[in-house]
């Protein structure tokens, strides 16, 4: 689908390739921008890329909590303001530059060649309205998460291209999480709509309107997902994305989506593979993998909303009754390392505290709490409590590293009770509190700061354990505010310190992630996580059938 043509002659202009400068709050650094311009023909064709993927889509606001396929797709209809590098650091996407004009005052400077796929340009307007929207209307999910120390309806678009808000206080994480989290959307689709966190968004009034890539024009509940090619896409060479169609194919689990991909009917996996199969498909004629860097971690979350697991030897009691090394060697075939079952993963080196050591494996010791717990063993050896873990039927390596848990919890005395589930219903059940233990992964866990106020502060988006530590809340306090690097450094650590002893989260392992595509295909720009990887808008817009 060609954007109506008449464009503005500024945004003509702007195709030419930018010098981009990425901001932090005292000291900006310049970057580069995504190459535009020149010759479209190597990269723009005819063809139809087809991404395979286990789930359908719930939620096609972005704005919204995502599941994987949500946000697969609306990421290549709603752009983000800035991407993220291998390492965690942020990049020029949409915004060319970003930071801060003073401590409570922060802006990003957007490119002036980015349009709906209505005609209408995107400029700051629609940024300011979907930062307000968000602080307004609390939609649920990561993006309003972040957005504490932003002062309601204080974005404003001061130019075209440049918008400035208000925080509550100083924040140095605030500018670059949530202009990588949050998408943009159309102000003169979106507004008239009424409530952001309402909206469904689903194509029913009109269809739908991008600034990415691709839109989205056919939905097969089940089956497929059809979005058309949409031009001009400034951030690939050319301006014109290589692929005309992307079908994204709704298939039942990994192993059919393998099937699929060696048969050629579908040409790309979007989802992680399981370790087990990566060596065979490295081996395999036909077929590109991919290593992806991890910067997230798998971990277990224990509902304090439960008595028996309100109580922290039952927590500790917990996490010594799981087998850590066994999981990763038999289930991640070596794949993934420790963090010292620390949310200050090893790849955050400047946080990273090695005096913090993995929960060591020790059934005996288990019971040992469970027994200052208050619990006695009946004469089967199990405690009189049983806990049920949630997981998602679509995450192969989870699924499998739930029963190791559940046999080597057994050990210990302690039953739990394993309930998988499809993975939209299992999101929706997390999100209700409707567990004992959550087992699952988090895809990007970036900015310490910023994790730990979502993951353990009250009424954070992902605080499935419910904490409410009024010392952990104020270490999160000051690290948010201060300036001072190692200061913020030491306060992290003191918080993460916490989390470990008392339980309020068990890290599990992290790991690199590899994904499959068909050799018919290259040009594809792998981003860290599964959320991104090689299906981020800019790889797959590069994406280009080969001759052969």
């Amino acid at each position: 689908m060609r954007r109506p043509s008449a464009l503005p002659a500024a945004a003509v202009t702007a195709l030419a390739a930018l010098a981009l400068a990425a901001c932090a709050p005292q000291a900006p650094e310049e970057a580069d921008a995504p190459a535009t311009g020149g010759s479209t023909a190597a990269a723009a064709g005819s063809d139809t890329l087809t991404i395979a993927t286990t789930t359908d889509v719930v939620n096609y606001n972005p704005l919204i909590g995502n599941s994987r396929s949500d946000y697969w797709i609306t990421n290549l209809m709603y752009p983000h303001l800035l991407s993220i590098a291998d390492d965690g650091s942020k990049e020029p996407m949409l915004a060319t530059d970003w930071g801060y004009v003073d401590d409570t005052t922060g802006y990003y400077e957007i490119r002036d060649d980015f349009m709906w796929s209505d005609g209408e340009p995107l400029t700051a307007d629609d940024v300011a309205y979907t930062l307000n929207a968000v602080k307004r209307d609390a939609p649920a999910g990561t993006f309003y998460g972040q957005m504490g120390t932003f002062e309601a309806e204080s974005a404003v678009a001061v130019s075209d291209t440049r918008v400035e808000f208000t925080l509550t206080e100083p924040d140095t994480s605030l500018v670059e999480e949530i202009g990588f989290w949050g998408n943009v959307v159309p102000q003169h689709v979106f507004e008239p709509a009424g409530s952001v966190a309402e909206f469904a968004n689903d194509g029913s009034d009109g269809g739908w309107v991008s600034a990415g890539p691709y839109l989205l024009t056919d939905v097969q509940a089940g089956q497929s997902y059809t979005m058309e090619r949409v031009e001009p896409y400034p951030l690939v060479e050319g301006g014109v994305p290589g692929p005309e169609t992307v079908v994204y194919r709704v298939l039942p689990d990994v192993n059919t989506e393998i099937l699929a991909l060696q048969s050629g009917e579908v040409d790309a996996i979007a989802n992680a593979l399981p370790p087990a199969q990566v060596e065979q498909l490295r081996s395999t004629e036909g077929i590109e993998v991919v290593e992806v860097v991890g910067l997230g971690y798998a971990h277990m979350v224990y509902n304090m909303d439960n008595p028996d697991l309100a109580k922290t030897e039952v927590r500790q009691a917990l996490a010594h009754a799981a087998d850590y090394e066994s999981i990763r060697q038999v289930v991640l075939q070596g794949q993934a390392v420790s963090t010292g079952s620390s949310a200050l993963m090893p790849v955050l080196a400047d946080y990273y505290d090695e005096s913090l050591t993995e929960y060591e494996f020790d059934p005996e010791l288990s019971r040992s709490l469970m027994e200052q717990a208050g619990y006695t063993a009946g004469p089967d050896g199990m405690f009189p409590v049983s806990f049920r873990l949630i997981y998602s039927l679509q995450d192969s390596v989870g699924s499998q590293w739930a029963q190791l848990v559940q046999a080597s919890a057994a050990e210990a005395g302690i039953t739990i009770e394993l309930q998988g589930t499809e993975r939209n219903t299992y999101l929706a059940m997390t999100n209700e509190g409707d567990y004992d233990i959550y087992a699952g992964n988090f895809a990007i866990m970036d900015d310490p700061v910023t994790n730990f106020r979502l993951s353990y502060l009250p009424g954070g988006a992902i605080n499935y354990t419910h904490v409410d530590d009024p010392e952990l809340n104020e270490l999160i306090a000051q690290a948010g505010v201060t300036t001072d690097e190692d200061e913020k450094i030491e306060l992290m650590r003191q918080a993460a310190a916490i989390v470990h002893e008392q339980v309020y989260d068990n890290i599990m392992y992290t790991q690199n992630l590899y994904v499959a595509h068909s050799s018919d295909w290259t040009g594809f720009i792998s981003k860290p996580s599964e959320l991104l990887s090689i299906v981020n808008p800019v790889s797959v817009a590069s994406a280009r059938k080969t001759d052969g």
